[in-house]
């Protein structure tokens, strides 16, 4: 059995810590610790003997190192890692995703704590690789005008910042990189903004009706990963038998569901009928292009594909990811529909 730990959860709120809190309490014996600016998704779990929220900005230095110093592990999943926001709020992206993490990294440092980092497929950028290596990859990035890259850019350094730490102060640490999780509770569904990912976005277009916009023909390729999947090997990470997987970098993604965003639209659409609060107005839902610079702005670049290689992961968690892609979607729009009915 697992020895009884305390994990700390930074965005403990947000799409990915949500469900990793959920799965914590409900599987195993830790302590949770979490933090961030709300708790509406957490509130579940307000009067559970192994919970406890701190609301707080990661900006306040004092809170983060009161916190970290409770933790067995750290896992700092507070970022932004939405693409309008990339062109839109450059800085802002940069100030979170790597100054203020940066800052918690160096306290785990001080603090000898271990810390699971949550890296990104997109440091990969735009390599031509069939299969993205995490340790033979080259990262491609775009040119410095295509503010797009700032995200994968502060994620990059930060894995490296990371590494040379556990390499020169004895840092314990695992890097792990999400290849498009998908699921509920990603983003808001009543988001007309621009500001909800691939899959919230679509669902929430065909709830109200609206075209599905394929950015520049969505014929780019992403490998989707259910949540349910991706919390599993997050899990085995954080639980590191046998001390396995320390000081390595772990693709986690779903090379089975590999698919470009026009099939995806597609599948949607014919889904959604299923679902009595998406039917009605699927019907009038028509599938559209829209070129990058109309969708996003000035700055916008993208990848042509990413497929993870993932046997070192599979390997060394012992590890299988089972949620086919139809799947993911059906549970993903049943989840919806059930918040709708609950709301009516």
């Amino acid at each position: 059995m697992a020895k009884k730990q305390t994990i700390l959860v930074f965005g403990a709120n947000g799409f990915i810590g949500q469900h990793l809190v959920r799965y914590i309490l409900e599987n195993k014996d830790w302590h949770v610790v979490a933090n961030d600016l709300q708790d509406n998704m957490l509130r579940e779990h307000r009067d559970h003997a192994r919970f406890e929220f701190h609301k707080g900005n990661i900006f306040n230095e004092r809170l983060m190192k009161k916190l970290v110093s409770r933790a067995d592990v750290v896992v700092p999943l507070a970022g932004i890692a939405t693409p309008k926001t990339y062109i839109l709020e450059p800085l802002r992206v940069f100030e979170v995703d790597f100054e203020a993490n940066l800052a918690i990294v160096r306290m785990c440092v001080e603090a000898k704590k271990r810390v699971i980092w949550p890296s990104t497929s997109e440091v990969y950028g735009m390599s031509t690789d069939k299969e993205f290596h995490p340790e033979t990859s080259h990262l491609v990035m775009g040119p410095i005008g295509k503010m797009r890259w700032i995200y994968a850019a502060s994620k990059q350094l930060m894995d490296r910042v990371i590494f040379a730490y556990g390499r020169d102060k004895g840092l314990e640490f695992t890097i792990f990189r999400p290849f498009n999780w998908i699921g509920y509770g990603q983003d808001n569904l009543h988001d007309t903004g621009g500001n909800a990912r691939l899959i919230t976005q679509f669902a929430g277009n065909i709830l109200r009706g609206e075209d599905l916009k394929l950015v520049d023909g969505g014929t780019n390729r992403r490998s989707f990963t259910h949540i349910d999947d991706a919390i599993d090997a997050l899990v085995k990470i954080i639980e590191n038998k046998k001390n396995i997987a320390a000081g390595k970098i772990y693709n986690i993604g779903n090379p089975k569901n590999n698919h470009s965003i026009a099939e995806v639209a597609e599948m949607m659409l014919k889904l959604a009928p299923a679902y009595p609060h998406f039917r009605e107005r699927a019907k009038d839902v028509r599938i559209i292009k829209i070129s990058s610079g109309k969708h996003y702005g000035e700055g916008y670049q993208d990848m042509i594909n990413r497929t993870p290689h993932i046997r070192n992961t599979q390997r060394d968690l012992e590890w299988k990811q089972k949620v086919t892609m139809r799947e993911a979607l059906k549970r993903t729009l049943a989840a919806y529909e059930k918040e709708l009915s609950e709301g009516d």
